[in-house]
Formats: structure tokens, C-alpha cells, sequence
């Protein structure tokens, strides 16, 4: 790891300044859970951290919709009775996050932005609809977490831009949602391929389907031609596993240790059939 500058500043304002002041040399840091580990690898070498664990951007709120400010922890959010009385699925895939180590030190603002295809907690906010306030020196701008990520630890963030919240939006009514994370190594590893489903019913027919994997692609990957197979259909299990069958189409995986990318594609369209069943079994459907 080679040698860098150490900044801190006290507010968002200052932090913003600190990002113009040193432009392309510096790298923002919170928990540094992933950050360090590229910076030992030598494949990011900035010259200056800019420090965010003095800004202000820790708060868990709201009525239905869900403001999550940036620096709030993992572990927090994990054990949040608010997070776990709106959004279950959110709290049980951060409970799936490595280790309580890990989750007391890295933030939310801090798993999105970092943009690591493999983490957990991308595909369960997609999943939510979830959106994340950016501000910079120009103003704030609010970005869909769908339109957000652009490619391998890449985002739509500008280098003067900083996350500051993420907001999760009041959920359909009945609707249910579960995280299934695919670990044929140890617990606290990367998935081999991980889902998020969401389901609500309407009329007899589901609606408000949403469906995201990790550890598929390049980016976290939202499903949306298994999400229109399934709208306005009847919640049968012959509809779960036509629409689960087109996920291999929408998957991109790569080949490691956890598996073959034919073996995970293979995975992609089981662990998605398994967390629509899930699903709609927890919101009290009877599947057919």
C-alpha cells in the first residue's frame, strides 16, 4: 500500500470542497471495508482519503418511506426496529454480510457507492425500488438504484459528487420480499449468486414483482423480463418457473472458485424460482 494524506473534514460542505480541491488524487473512505482491501491489492492509489466519519449523514428514518442516511452501519441498520418493521428482506441480507466485524465498520452509503457486484445489500435495495441522494458542490440530485450502476466498481457518481442518503419508498401493500444468498463456501464468503424477490397480488394476479441477483454481472442485475413474465399472471408454480427460466438469458456471469458461469447461470434461474416460491408463501399464497 503506498503512502497517502489523511483528511477529515467536519461537514458535507467541506468534504465536497476537499473532493474538488484534490480532484482524481483522493478517494472518499467511511468504513473502508472495501476500499482497503483495493488499496493493498494496488488497484486504486490515492493520494488523499477524505475522511467521512465526522459528517452528519448517520440518520435512520422515516413513516413509510425510509431515509438511510449514508454513514449509517450495516449493524445498525441490521438491528434497527424501524428497517426490520418496514423492510424484513433488507435487515435479513445485511444480516448475510460477512461478519459482525465487518457490518459495524461498512455503511450503506458506502455498499452502494462502492459498487461491487458481489455484495449483498445492491440487489435487496433494487429489489425495494430504492433511489440515493447525491450532492455535490452544484446541488443534490436523486438517482434510481436501477440507473445507478454503470459497470465493474463503477457508478453515475461524478468525482465531485458523494452519496448522502439512500431512501427506500413505502412498499406495496401486502406485498412480501425475500433475500436467498447461494454459499457452497463459508458464511461470511460472496455468494455464488444471490436473489432478491418482491411480490404483491392484486385482483388474484401478481403485481409489483421486482427481482435482482448479485454475484451475476458486472453490476447488480435487476431482472425485468422475469418481473413482466410475471405481471398480471396468476401466482401458479408452472408461471414461477417459465418467468425463472428467462434469468439465464439476463445473467452475465464469470467463471472463479464458487463456480463455473454455466453453473451459476443454472443457479441464477433455481435461486430465483426458490425466492418468488418463498415469497409469496410468506405473504400467505397458496401456490398451485
Amino acid at each position: 500500500m503506498n503512502s497517502f494524506t489523511y483528511v477529515e473534514p467536519a461537514g458535507v460542505d467541506e468534504a465536497l470542497a476537499a473532493l474538488v480541491q484534490y480532484g482524481d488524487e483522493a478517494k472518499l473512505i467511511a468504513g473502508g471495508t472495501g476500499l482497503i482491501n483495493l488499496m493493498k491489492q494496488q488497484l486504486v492509489q490515492p493520494s488523499y482519503l477524505i475522511g467521512m466519519r465526522r459528517l452528519p449523514l448517520t440518520t435512520i428514518a422515516g413513516n413509510g418511506e425510509l431515509r438511510l442516511g449514508a454513514l449509517a452501519t450495516l449493524r445498525a441498520l441490521e438491528n434497527s426496529d424501524l428497517v426490520r418493521r418496514q423492510v424484513p428482506m433488507l435487515a435479513q441480507a445485511i444480516h448475510l454480510v460477512a461478519t459482525v466485524r465487518i457490518r459495524t465498520q461498512a455503511t450503506i452509503g458506502g455498499a452502494v457507492s462502492h459498487a461491487d457486484p458481489a455484495q449483498d445489500t445492491p440487489p435487496a435495495l433494487l429489489a425495494l425500488d430504492a433511489r440515493v441522494k447525491i450532492r455535490s458542490p452544484r446541488g443534490e440530485r436523486e438517482v434510481a438504484l436501477d440507473q445507478f450502476f454503470t459497470g465493474y466498481y463503477e457508478t453515475v457518481l461524478q468525482p465531485d459528487e458523494l452519496v448522502t442518503e439512500v431512501i427506500v419508498p413505502a412498499q406495496p401493500a401486502g406485498s412480501s420480499a425475500v433475500y436467498l444468498k447461494f454459499l457452497p463456501q463459508t458464511h461470511d464468503d460472496y455468494a455464488t449468486v444471490a436473489v432478491a424477490a418482491r411480490v404483491a397480488m392484486a385482483g388474484g394476479k401478481l403485481s409489483n414483482v421486482r427481482v435482482a441477483l448479485g454475484a451475476a454481472g458486472s453490476t447488480p442485475i435487476r431482472a425485468r423480463a422475469v418481473e413482466d413474465a410475471l405481471t398480471n399472471q396468476a401466482p401458479t408454480l408452472k408461471n414461477l418457473r417459465e418467468a425463472a427460466a428467462l434469468v439465464e438469458g439476463a445473467v452475465d456471469p464469470t467463471s472463479d472458485f464458487r463456480g463455473s458461469a454455466g453453473y451459476k447461470r443454472e443457479m441464477a434461474v433455481v435461486f430465483v424460482r426458490r425466492a418468488l416460491e418463498q415469497a409469496l408463501t410468506a405473504a400467505g399464497h397458496k401456490l398451485a
